[in-house]
Protein backbone atom coordinates (compact mmCIF):
# COMPACT_ATOMS: atom_id res chain seq x y z
CA UNK A 1 0.00 0.00 0.00
CA UNK A 2 1.62 3.56 -1.21
CA UNK A 3 2.29 5.84 2.10
CA UNK A 4 -0.27 9.20 1.28
CA UNK A 5 1.83 11.40 3.51
CA UNK A 6 3.65 13.72 1.14
CA UNK A 7 7.28 14.80 1.80
CA UNK A 8 8.55 18.03 3.25
CA UNK A 9 11.83 17.49 1.01
CA UNK A 10 11.84 17.08 -2.76
CA UNK A 11 10.21 13.84 -4.28
CA UNK A 12 12.99 11.51 -4.28
CA UNK A 13 13.09 7.40 -6.34
CA UNK A 14 12.04 4.89 -4.95
CA UNK A 15 15.20 2.34 -3.01
CA UNK A 16 14.53 -0.15 -6.14
CA UNK A 17 15.66 2.35 -8.55
CA UNK A 18 19.19 2.17 -6.62
CA UNK A 19 21.07 4.52 -4.35
CA UNK A 20 20.88 7.88 -5.42
CA UNK A 21 21.67 11.18 -3.66
CA UNK A 22 18.86 12.01 -0.90
CA UNK A 23 18.27 15.01 0.78
CA UNK A 24 19.07 14.88 4.05
CA UNK A 25 16.41 15.33 7.29
CA UNK A 26 16.99 15.27 11.06
CA UNK A 27 14.12 15.78 13.50
CA UNK A 28 13.93 15.92 17.07
CA UNK A 29 11.37 15.37 20.08
CA UNK A 30 10.94 18.79 22.17
CA UNK A 31 11.78 22.79 21.93
CA UNK A 32 15.20 21.35 23.71
CA UNK A 33 15.94 19.38 20.03
CA UNK A 34 16.33 22.52 18.53
CA UNK A 35 19.99 23.51 19.18
CA UNK A 36 20.77 19.47 18.56
CA UNK A 37 19.13 19.66 15.41
CA UNK A 38 21.80 22.35 13.97
CA UNK A 39 24.58 20.56 15.39
CA UNK A 40 23.27 17.23 13.43
CA UNK A 41 22.39 19.46 10.43
CA UNK A 42 26.19 20.52 9.92
CA UNK A 43 27.07 16.88 9.52
CA UNK A 44 24.56 16.26 7.29
CA UNK A 45 25.64 19.01 4.85
CA UNK A 46 28.94 17.96 5.34
CA UNK A 47 28.29 14.85 3.71
CA UNK A 48 28.76 12.89 7.02
CA UNK A 49 26.23 9.95 8.30
CA UNK A 50 23.22 9.93 9.58
CA UNK A 51 24.50 7.92 12.89
CA UNK A 52 27.35 10.87 13.30
CA UNK A 53 24.75 13.20 12.98
CA UNK A 54 22.48 12.06 15.29
CA UNK A 55 25.38 10.84 17.98
CA UNK A 56 26.44 14.68 17.62
CA UNK A 57 23.35 16.21 17.72
CA UNK A 58 22.03 14.89 20.79
CA UNK A 59 25.60 15.75 22.59
CA UNK A 60 24.64 19.23 22.22
CA UNK A 61 21.99 18.23 25.19
CA UNK A 62 23.25 15.83 26.95
CA UNK A 63 25.76 18.42 27.71
CA UNK A 64 23.17 21.63 28.07
CA UNK A 65 22.68 21.83 31.86
CA UNK A 66 19.20 23.80 31.35
CA UNK A 67 18.06 20.48 29.93
CA UNK A 68 17.17 19.04 32.87
CA UNK A 69 16.20 15.78 31.86
CA UNK A 70 18.96 14.78 29.79
CA UNK A 71 22.75 14.46 30.63
CA UNK A 72 24.60 17.24 32.87
CA UNK A 73 21.94 18.67 35.27
CA UNK A 74 19.76 16.38 35.17
CA UNK A 75 17.25 15.40 37.88
CA UNK A 76 18.76 12.85 39.90
CA UNK A 77 16.87 9.89 41.11
CA UNK A 78 15.47 10.24 44.85
CA UNK A 79 18.82 9.11 46.29
CA UNK A 80 20.22 12.09 44.86
CA UNK A 81 22.26 10.29 42.10
CA UNK A 82 22.28 10.89 38.29
CA UNK A 83 21.89 8.58 36.08
CA UNK A 84 21.74 8.13 32.25
CA UNK A 85 20.00 5.97 30.18
CA UNK A 86 21.18 6.14 26.08
CA UNK A 87 20.63 4.54 22.90
CA UNK A 88 21.94 4.04 19.11
CA UNK A 89 20.95 2.62 16.33
CA UNK A 90 22.30 2.28 12.55
CA UNK A 91 20.87 1.84 9.31
CA UNK A 92 22.48 -1.76 9.33
CA UNK A 93 20.64 -2.87 12.29
CA UNK A 94 23.51 -2.91 14.75
CA UNK A 95 22.54 -1.00 18.04
CA UNK A 96 23.73 -0.28 21.17
CA UNK A 97 22.81 1.52 24.54
CA UNK A 98 23.97 1.81 28.29
CA UNK A 99 21.28 2.26 31.40
CA UNK A 100 21.87 3.72 34.81
CA UNK A 101 25.07 5.07 33.95
CA UNK A 102 26.90 7.66 36.01
CA UNK A 103 29.32 10.36 35.93
CA UNK A 104 29.81 9.99 32.09
CA UNK A 105 28.80 13.41 30.49
CA UNK A 106 27.87 11.70 26.48
CA UNK A 107 26.24 8.25 27.09
CA UNK A 108 25.31 8.08 23.74
CA UNK A 109 28.81 8.28 22.59
CA UNK A 110 29.46 4.87 25.16
CA UNK A 111 26.34 3.30 23.60
CA UNK A 112 27.96 3.37 20.20
CA UNK A 113 30.47 2.06 22.16
CA UNK A 114 28.87 -0.79 23.10
CA UNK A 115 27.71 -1.43 19.72
CA UNK A 116 31.09 -0.90 17.89
CA UNK A 117 33.78 -2.28 20.54
CA UNK A 118 31.55 -5.41 22.00
CA UNK A 119 29.26 -8.41 21.13
CA UNK A 120 26.30 -7.26 23.18
CA UNK A 121 23.39 -4.51 23.06
CA UNK A 122 23.45 -3.26 26.92
CA UNK A 123 25.27 -2.58 29.62
CA UNK A 124 24.11 -0.92 32.71
CA UNK A 125 25.16 0.32 35.77
CA UNK A 126 28.60 -0.18 37.48
CA UNK A 127 29.51 -2.76 34.18
CA UNK A 128 28.83 0.61 31.76
CA UNK A 129 30.73 2.65 33.59
CA UNK A 130 33.42 0.61 33.61
CA UNK A 131 33.63 -0.18 30.01
CA UNK A 132 33.22 3.99 28.96
CA UNK A 133 36.38 4.72 31.32
CA UNK A 134 38.07 1.90 29.86
CA UNK A 135 37.49 3.13 26.45
CA UNK A 136 38.69 7.05 27.42
CA UNK A 137 35.45 8.58 28.42
CA UNK A 138 36.36 11.29 31.36
CA UNK A 139 34.56 11.24 34.76
CA UNK A 140 31.95 14.24 34.87
CA UNK A 141 30.11 15.71 38.07
CA UNK A 142 26.72 15.12 36.89
CA UNK A 143 24.85 16.72 39.60
CA UNK A 144 24.86 19.93 39.72
CA UNK A 145 23.78 23.43 42.47
CA UNK A 146 20.32 23.73 40.93
CA UNK A 147 19.81 20.09 40.47
CA UNK A 148 21.01 19.26 44.17
CA UNK A 149 18.76 22.34 45.02
CA UNK A 150 15.59 20.90 43.66
CA UNK A 151 16.26 17.13 44.97
CA UNK A 152 17.12 18.68 48.83
CA UNK A 153 14.03 20.54 48.45
CA UNK A 154 11.29 17.83 46.99
CA UNK A 155 13.48 15.83 50.40
CA UNK A 156 12.13 18.62 52.72
CA UNK A 157 8.63 18.76 51.04
CA UNK A 158 8.53 14.85 51.02
CA UNK A 159 9.40 14.90 55.03
CA UNK A 160 6.58 17.85 55.85
CA UNK A 161 4.10 15.21 53.75
CA UNK A 162 3.11 17.79 50.49
CA UNK A 163 4.77 14.96 47.93
CA UNK A 164 3.87 10.95 48.24
CA UNK A 165 6.87 8.72 48.70
CA UNK A 166 5.81 6.36 45.89
CA UNK A 167 4.79 9.13 43.37
CA UNK A 168 7.04 8.87 40.35
CA UNK A 169 4.65 9.75 37.84
CA UNK A 170 5.14 13.04 35.48
CA UNK A 171 3.12 15.87 35.21
CA UNK A 172 2.01 16.04 31.16
CA UNK A 173 4.50 18.37 29.02
CA UNK A 174 5.89 19.69 32.27
CA UNK A 175 9.74 20.01 30.58
CA UNK A 176 8.15 22.68 28.19
CA UNK A 177 8.24 24.81 31.81
CA UNK A 178 11.67 26.42 32.40
CA UNK A 179 13.13 24.37 35.00
CA UNK A 180 10.38 22.11 35.85
CA UNK A 181 10.77 18.96 33.49
CA UNK A 182 10.56 15.44 34.32
CA UNK A 183 10.20 12.66 31.92
CA UNK A 184 11.68 13.70 28.47
CA UNK A 185 14.05 11.99 26.79
CA UNK A 186 15.69 13.80 23.37
CA UNK A 187 15.14 11.11 20.67
CA UNK A 188 16.66 12.42 17.19
CA UNK A 189 16.55 10.29 13.79
CA UNK A 190 18.43 11.25 10.89
CA UNK A 191 18.38 10.83 7.35
CA UNK A 192 21.77 11.48 5.37
CA UNK A 193 22.31 11.75 1.65
CA UNK A 194 23.07 8.32 1.02
CA UNK A 195 19.85 7.14 1.76
CA UNK A 196 20.51 6.07 5.41
CA UNK A 197 18.50 5.94 8.34
CA UNK A 198 20.20 6.17 12.35
CA UNK A 199 18.90 7.66 15.41
CA UNK A 200 19.61 8.10 19.17
CA UNK A 201 17.65 8.75 22.64
CA UNK A 202 19.17 10.08 25.82
CA UNK A 203 17.89 10.65 28.93
CA UNK A 204 18.33 11.23 32.53
CA UNK A 205 15.11 9.39 33.13
CA UNK A 206 12.41 10.94 35.51
CA UNK A 207 13.45 12.76 38.26
CA UNK A 208 13.07 11.09 42.13
CA UNK A 209 12.78 8.18 39.86
CA UNK A 210 13.70 4.57 42.35
CA UNK A 211 17.08 4.15 42.51
CA UNK A 212 18.23 1.65 39.45
CA UNK A 213 14.94 2.51 37.44
CA UNK A 214 14.98 2.15 33.44
CA UNK A 215 12.96 3.86 31.07
CA UNK A 216 12.30 3.12 27.12
CA UNK A 217 15.35 5.50 26.23
CA UNK A 218 17.82 2.52 26.17
CA UNK A 219 15.07 -0.04 24.70
CA UNK A 220 15.62 -0.79 21.32
CA UNK A 221 12.13 -1.14 20.11
CA UNK A 222 11.01 0.75 23.00
CA UNK A 223 12.33 4.38 22.68
CA UNK A 224 13.76 3.91 19.74
CA UNK A 225 13.84 1.26 16.43
CA UNK A 226 15.33 1.40 13.28
CA UNK A 227 15.20 -1.12 9.83
CA UNK A 228 16.30 1.02 6.63
CA UNK A 229 14.24 -0.49 4.65
CA UNK A 230 11.03 1.08 5.87
CA UNK A 231 11.63 3.68 8.48
CA UNK A 232 12.93 4.96 11.72
CA UNK A 233 10.68 5.77 15.13
CA UNK A 234 11.40 7.46 18.41
CA UNK A 235 8.99 7.49 21.59
CA UNK A 236 9.50 10.23 24.34
CA UNK A 237 6.77 10.68 27.51
CA UNK A 238 6.65 8.14 30.57
CA UNK A 239 8.97 5.37 29.57
CA UNK A 240 6.21 2.79 31.35
CA UNK A 241 4.10 2.92 29.07
CA UNK A 242 6.29 2.87 26.17
CA UNK A 243 7.97 0.01 26.96
CA UNK A 244 4.17 -1.70 27.04
CA UNK A 245 3.97 -1.21 23.57
CA UNK A 246 7.23 -1.75 22.50
CA UNK A 247 6.48 1.95 21.06
CA UNK A 248 9.05 2.71 18.93
CA UNK A 249 9.09 -0.83 16.92
CA UNK A 250 5.28 -0.73 16.92
CA UNK A 251 5.38 2.75 14.56
CA UNK A 252 8.36 0.95 12.34
CA UNK A 253 6.01 -2.22 11.85
CA UNK A 254 3.24 -0.03 10.91
CA UNK A 255 5.28 1.85 8.39
CA UNK A 256 6.32 -1.44 6.59
CA UNK A 257 2.44 -2.30 6.30
CA UNK A 258 2.50 0.66 4.29
CA UNK A 259 0.99 2.90 7.23
CA UNK A 260 1.76 6.76 6.50
CA UNK A 261 4.49 7.40 9.36
CA UNK A 262 2.08 10.30 10.99
CA UNK A 263 -0.85 6.88 11.15
CA UNK A 264 2.36 4.91 12.29
CA UNK A 265 2.52 6.92 15.11
CA UNK A 266 -0.83 7.29 15.75
CA UNK A 267 -1.13 3.39 15.94
CA UNK A 268 1.35 3.48 18.79
CA UNK A 269 -0.59 6.49 21.08
CA UNK A 270 -4.19 4.35 20.32
CA UNK A 271 -2.13 1.41 21.92
CA UNK A 272 -1.04 3.58 25.06
CA UNK A 273 -4.82 4.88 25.52
CA UNK A 274 -6.17 1.30 25.61
CA UNK A 275 -3.35 -0.05 28.40
CA UNK A 276 -4.86 -1.22 31.35
CA UNK A 277 -3.97 1.36 33.80
CA UNK A 278 -4.69 5.30 34.36
CA UNK A 279 -2.74 7.38 31.24
CA UNK A 280 -4.85 10.27 32.18
CA UNK A 281 -2.28 12.09 33.50
CA UNK A 282 0.72 10.80 31.12
CA UNK A 283 2.10 12.39 28.08
CA UNK A 284 3.98 9.87 25.36
CA UNK A 285 4.73 11.12 21.52
CA UNK A 286 5.69 9.29 19.03
CA UNK A 287 8.37 10.13 15.82
CA UNK A 288 8.79 9.01 12.55
CA UNK A 289 10.77 9.04 9.57
CA UNK A 290 10.94 7.27 6.42
CA UNK A 291 14.12 6.64 3.92
CA UNK A 292 12.24 9.48 1.91
CA UNK A 293 12.57 11.79 3.89
CA UNK A 294 9.03 12.13 5.62
CA UNK A 295 7.95 12.31 8.78
CA UNK A 296 4.90 11.71 10.94
CA UNK A 297 4.60 13.11 14.79
CA UNK A 298 1.93 11.96 17.34
CA UNK A 299 1.00 12.58 21.12
CA UNK A 300 -1.62 11.66 23.70
CA UNK A 301 -2.19 14.77 24.15
CA UNK A 302 -1.47 18.21 23.33
CA UNK A 303 1.55 19.98 24.34
CA UNK A 304 4.41 17.63 22.27
CA UNK A 305 6.16 19.36 19.64
CA UNK A 306 9.29 18.11 17.34
CA UNK A 307 12.09 20.12 15.88
CA UNK A 308 12.48 19.41 12.17
CA UNK A 309 15.28 20.59 9.60
CA UNK A 310 15.26 19.56 5.62
CA UNK A 311 16.74 21.01 3.21
CA UNK A 312 13.81 23.24 1.91
CA UNK A 313 13.15 24.53 5.60
CA UNK A 314 15.80 25.94 8.42
CA UNK A 315 14.90 24.42 11.47
CA UNK A 316 11.51 24.58 13.20
CA UNK A 317 9.17 23.38 16.11
CA UNK A 318 6.17 21.39 15.16
CA UNK A 319 2.79 20.88 17.12
CA UNK A 320 2.18 17.12 16.89
CA UNK A 321 -1.87 16.08 16.26
CA UNK A 322 -2.78 14.10 19.36
CA UNK A 323 -5.55 11.87 20.52
CA UNK A 324 -7.63 14.38 23.26
CA UNK A 325 -9.26 15.70 20.08
CA UNK A 326 -7.63 18.80 18.96
CA UNK A 327 -4.94 19.38 16.30
CA UNK A 328 -1.43 21.39 16.64
CA UNK A 329 -0.72 23.68 13.52
CA UNK A 330 1.80 21.75 10.85
CA UNK A 331 4.19 23.40 8.99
Amino acid sequence: MPRSESTENDPQPSRASGPPSRSPVVVSTWPHGMPANEAAWAVLEDGGTALDAVETGVAVTEADPDARTVGLGGYPDRTGVVTLDACVMDERGRCGAVAALQDILHPTAVARAVMEETPHVLLVGEGARTFARDQGFDTTALLTEQSEEDWREWRREQAEGQTPTGNARPEPNVEKAAGRGNHDTIGMLALDADGNLSGACTTSGTKWKMHGRVGDSPLIGAGLYVDNEVGAACATGWGEAIIRVAGAHLAVEALREGAAPTDACRRVIERVRALPTDTSDIQVGVVALTPEGEIGTYALRSGFGAGRRTPNAENHLVDADHLDGSSGPQS
